[in-house]
């Protein structure tokens, strides 16, 4: 088994073994979360305005003049299932992946209506240019700084020119990129501009940013980038 590959059977088997208790914790997290709900609210206005669709070769081709119906956007690393309902209900056609078994049958007992698969994010079962939108909310904290840029590769090259890409993680707060003993499984704080310039490297553009203070009994600051798929 690689190193890469061990790590990713690391982290379902750790969430598999708590899954009950984190969906329990996390149900109704974004309600007293304000700024997170507009960050994610900002990303589905992106997604419904941009004229990215999957790729096709009869489709019209992006930023030809004729916009194309936005595609199905994905949440990668979606544990439970609560931000992929979220995003359901700001009116997106999303789905949501994780390599957690226990969390994805968690999230289709919770949210019926919802399509939920198990997967991993640096290696998705979709064709280029398939989706309009990705949300990894908070999922890309526990991959080795050194395999990051090939989830930002993979994140792209799922991604139709123009779509959307927005990803929360927790915020170095001045440090570099640093480990920490994260409940679940070791996990990452990142520097903002690190984060946005690995991205960049990436093939995406930056659209926005917002940075928050802990709340209650959070501990780091967190880190939200709003990005869009370069042609």
């Amino acid at each position: 088994m690689t190193g890469t590959s061990a790590h990713l059977r690391e982290t379902a088997d750790a969430y598999d073994a708590v899954a009950v208790l984190y969906a329990a914790l996390v149900r109704d997290a974004l309600d007293g979360l304000p700024l997170d709900r507009a960050v994610l609210a900002a990303f589905a206005e992106l997604v419904r305005g941009t004229d990215a669709g999957p790729a096709t070769g009869s489709g019209t081709a992006a930023g030809s003049g004729t916009a194309a119906a936005a595609g199905p956007v994905a949440e990668l690393g979606c544990g439970p299932g609560w931000v992929t309902a979220h995003l359901r209900d700001l009116g997106l056609e999303v789905f949501g992946v994780d390599l957690s078994p226990v969390m994805i049958d968690l999230a289709r007992e919770a949210y019926p209506d919802v399509r939920f698969e198990v997967g991993s994010m640096d290696a998705l079962d979709l064709a280029d240019g398939a989706l309009s939108g990705i949300v990894s909310w908070y999922s890309v904290i526990h991959a080795p700084p050194r395999d990051l840029p090939s989830y930002f590769a993979e994140f792209r090259r799922v991604l139709a020119p123009g779509g959307a890409l927005l990803v929360g993680f927790f915020e170095s707060e001045g440090e570099p990129v640093t480990a920490f003993d994260h409940k679940v499984t070791t996990a990452y704080r990142w520097p903002i501009d690190d984060l946005a310039r690995l991205a960049g490297d990436a093939g995406f553009a930056e659209v926005g940013r917002m940075l928050r203070e802990p709340q209650g009994e959070e501990r780091f600051r967190r880190g939200h980038l709003l990005m869009r798929a370069e042609a």
